[in-house]
């Protein structure tokens, strides 16, 4: 995975961002990890925080599977994220990051923007 085009095309924070993430990683719960956090962790500012989380989830280490929100206040939210690259619940990764490569990503970036 280390060797992967989809990894060693991201980002350092989104690196460290998935080693975050792996550290919180149970076999039969999501990893509940939102923004402020990460960009506590990892430091950054926040918008730096969440294009780690996009990167991330384009290239298919994540998926989000729900999203809470738990301040009334603030309309914080966490999500519970799925990590790909590991089980979960019994089940194999999904290892969605294998079909990720940056010609298809240069592809789907020309016909969103053609269309």
């Amino acid at each position: 995975m280390l060797k992967s085009e989809a990894y060693l095309s991201l980002s350092p924070q989104a690196k460290v961002l998935m080693v975050l993430m792996q550290i919180h990683w149970r076999n039969d719960k999501y990893v509940d990890y939102g923004i402020r956090e990460a960009a506590e962790k990892i430091p950054c500012d926040r918008r730096t925080a969440m294009k780690a989380f996009k990167q991330l989830e384009e290239r298919g280490f994540i998926s989000c599977q729900n999203e809470f929100f738990f301040s009334s206040r603030t309309e914080s939210r966490t999500r519970g994220w799925r990590l790909e690259w590991l089980p979960f619940n019994g089940n194999k990764p999904i290892n969605t990051w294998e079909k990720w490569s940056v010609d298809e990503q240069i592809n789907r970036c020309k016909n969103d923007t053609v269309g």
